[in-house]
């Protein structure tokens, strides 16, 4: 198992009961950031991913539990009750349960399925902190002395007082000296599409809706959704005109769709839906 571990889109965790096992080992997506990817900069990370409804699973979790307890620190547990927290799952890629994963720096490091004997699963610890001996260097989120880019902090305070195009002109500038900063690029798309939204009324909406062959007033409510936050409105929106123009007008919309999805995390289910349904219009 490798490549990075791409939580960026969990936000809220899940609603659901406490699980039976994993005691203060216990993780959710809420904290998984925190006791999992930082902690992996300082120890390795045993992520468990278990089953309340497999006794076989959790009987893998006590026998993690005591073996931590015995390792004098030199690795860490994160028990995870995979139903409750199915994202957490997803990003490792699990196919069964239970999964357990050692992550290490951030990264998954090496990984087992399904339940195994005592002295086995001792081999396999054993073998992950030797591994890492010596090669973790401390948690990346930990303050850093780091010294604030001016132009940056002049374009926020742009912001903070309300001067949008002022803004806009600062992020442009660093875009231009540096043509490969995503940070700043993805600061100006954002300034762009906040200026555009905010002189646009509530109406666009009904407007739009009155008339849906209007490309224009379809393009301004796909606006005034998306500052509404209701991004899975304004896609639908544009992509139901995609299907039903042609040539210069489907050109338009679909160029102000891809504007649209890169105000986001292109992992996010609503853009990748978003993404699939488009293609599918269009071809």
């Amino acid at each position: 198992m490798s490549g990075a571990v791409d939580l960026s889109a969990l936000k809220q965790p899940p609603a659901g009961a406490a699980p039976a096992a994993a005691g203060d080992h216990m993780v959710t997506e809420a904290d998984f950031e925190t006791k999992v990817l930082h902690r992996s900069a300082q120890v390795p990370v045993v992520v468990v991913l278990y089953s309340q409804r497999s006794p076989g699973s959790i009987e893998l979790v006590q026998l993690l539990e005591r073996l931590v307890g015995e390792a004098g620190g030199a690795w860490d547990l994160a028990a995870v009750e995979a139903e409750s927290n199915m994202r957490i799952a997803q990003a490792f890629g699990v196919q069964g349960i239970p999964t357990v994963i050692a992550v290490a720096g951030g990264q998954p490091l090496a990984d087992f399925q399904g339940t195994q004997p005592e002295a086995q699963v001792s081999q396999w610890l054993a073998a992950v902190v030797q591994a890492v001996e010596g090669k973790l260097e401390g948690d990346p989120a930990a303050p850093q002395e780091e010294r604030a880019d001016p132009r940056f902090a002049a374009a926020e305070a742009l912001l903070e007082q309300g001067d949008l195009a002022g803004a806009e002109s600062a992020y442009e500038s660093i875009v231009t000296q540096e043509p490969g900063n995503t940070e700043a690029k993805a600061a100006l798309r954002q300034v762009k599409f906040l200026g555009r939204a905010q002189e646009l009324p509530e109406s666009a909406i009904a407007t739009s809706d009155a008339d849906p062959s209007n490309v224009a007033a379809a393009l301004d409510a796909a606006d005034v959704e998306l500052f509404q936050q209701q991004p899975e409105a304004a896609f639908d929106r544009l992509i139901g005109l995609v299907a039903r123009t042609a040539g210069d007008e489907r050109t338009a919309v679909r160029i102000r769709l891809l504007e649209l999805f890169e105000l986001f995390d292109q992992a996010e289910p609503f853009v990748v839906a978003a993404r699939r349904k488009l293609a599918t219009a269009l071809y």
